[in-house]
């Protein structure tokens, strides 16, 4: 029966990273161990998970395996143009030998290892994302097993040596290569390397060592932080192995909009809407910002679009370095709904500014706030 693709065995991308393969190992490894799963067929899948493991977490027979595929990891060598390609007339020599007599370097798994990152998406308003706050959250994690202390095996029993690699983690296997039949090593399936085995698991975590629980996180957002932007939480990852330290948490923030304000970095914009006569006589308006209302001088002839800005009225930089500023864009609102009285004193503006422009040749503005003071 031909060997399924190792990317396909793990669950992952051809370009998966070293800690995605990682990952799914330590996934599907904790569901087929046979220590574990008692189902029939659970032993050859862990083995044919251990196998493609061995080979996608070693950097040089991983790029063998990219290359060539399984015929690659066995008997082919690389070539290319006449016969054996590549520096010195071999194509590819030193990786191919490599992978046959189990070169490569080779990760020590009973090492200290970091436990994996986590990333969680948190929602906050507007002004949590200005002012900062403090909240918590609550995140479904791997926690060490508090019935074994992540030792895997039930209480009072403990992990006893490999039976099949005899606690040396690695196991020999018999390959065929242009060279005849030759014997390599591998990495144990059964023990994953580590030379022991759980013969009576933790009744709580399976063996795993971990179980996955709520954890609450307490998360302090920081003042003038913006949309898309990440913290990192030291320590509040997954666990390590081995005794290695814990992952980090990394918190993105999602921040919601606000209904008066528009923000642009650490820039605020809002928009003002005047009346007709205010953007002709002027007028001093009260303006609402951030942290207060600030009162913004709108000069007579005032224009629809004309942006003012308030200096440092903005959002304080998220690294400390100073304060944004408050834009303030102008809208003239043309009235929609008029009095007799309004629509009386309209038409004599009008009237008036048609003989103006005819007689004194003044601006129309300079007519306007004549009008309404009543000049």
């Amino acid at each position: 029966m031909a060997k399924r693709d190792y990317y396909e065995v793990l669950g992952v991308q051809k370009g998966a990273s070293k800690d995605e393969i990682k990952k799914a190992y330590r996934k599907l490894s904790k569901k087929y161990h046979p220590d574990i799963n008692q189902e029939e067929g659970a032993d050859a899948k862990f083995k044919e998970i251990a196998e493609a493991y061995e080979v996608l977490s070693d950097e040089d027979k991983k790029a063998q395996y990219d290359r060539f595929g399984h015929e690659g990891m066995n008997q082919q060598f690389g070539g290319g143009g006449g016969g054996f390609g590549g520096a010195g007339g071999f194509g590819g020599f030193e990786d191919v030998f490599s992978s046959f007599f189990g070169g490569g370097r080779r990760q020590d798994p009973n090492a200290p290892q970091k436990g994996d990152d986590l990333q969680y998406t948190m929602t906050i308003n507007f002004d949590e994302a200005i002012f900062g706050a403090v909240k918590t959250i609550k995140i479904k994690k791997e926690v060490t097993c508090d019935t074994c202390d992540g030792n895997g095996a039930k209480p009072g029993t403990s992990k006893s040596t490999c039976g099949m690699c005899s606690g040396s983690g690695r196991v020999a296997v018999e390959q065929n290569t242009p060279f005849g039949r030759i014997q390599t090593e591998r990495t144990c399936p059964t023990c994953g390397g580590t030379g022991q085995e759980i013969k009576d698991p933790c009744n709580k975590c399976k063996g795993a060592g971990t179980v996955t629980k709520d954890v609450e996180v307490e998360v302090t957002i920081p003042e003038g932080v913006d949309n898309g932007q990440q913290v990192r939480l030291h320590g509040k990852g997954e666990p390590g192995i081995n005794g290695g330290p814990a992952g980090d948490l990394y918190i993105v923030f999602r921040v919601k909009p606000d209904s008066r304000f528009t923000r642009d970095g650490d820039d605020i914009h809002y928009e003002l809407p005047i009346s007709f006569a205010q953007a002709a006589l002027g007028d001093e308006i009260k303006v609402p910002t951030i942290n207060a209302e600030v009162v913004l001088t709108i000069p007579a002839g005032t224009q629809s679009g004309r942006r003012f800005r308030l200096k440092e009225k903005g959002v304080k930089n998220v690294h400390g370095y100073g304060y944004g500023d408050q834009f303030v864009t102008v809208k003239v609102v043309t009235p929609t709904k008029l009095s007799e009285k309004e629509v009386e004193l309209f038409r004599d503006l009008a009237e008036q500014s048609g003989e103006d422009i005819n007689e004194q040749q003044e601006s129309f503005m300079d007519r306007t706030r004549r009008f309404f003071k009543g000049d």
